[in-house]
């Protein structure tokens, strides 16, 4: 049985012993990626960026850091919730 790594008639050569380490880092590159987007909750560079912007969110944003007070608050998320239609989750509507 002849050796796969022979250099006498022809063969591969050392070289084929390099492809089990481009698929080892192959491997390890894409764990990589998967750990740091997806897996840890972070969005991918090919997904469309989450509805951070929303009316919504802006607005507890904005009562959060004390731009605004509670009444004004409720006020206009009561106005928001009769225009985008939330229910639930403690919306006015």
């Amino acid at each position: 049985m002849q050796t796969l790594a022979h250099f006498a008639d022809g063969g591969p050569g050392p070289w084929i012993l390099l492809f089990p380490l481009i698929w080892a880092a192959v491997v390890i590159g894409g764990i990589t990626l998967l750990r740091r987007t997806v897996w840890r909750g972070r969005r991918a560079p090919w997904r469309p960026a989450a509805d951070d912007d929303s009316p919504i969110t802006v607005l507890g944003h904005r009562f959060a850091s004390g731009e605004i007070d509670e009444d004004e608050y409720w006020r206009r998320l009561s106005v928001l919730d009769e225009r985008f239609g939330r229910t639930g989750k403690g919306g006015a509507a």
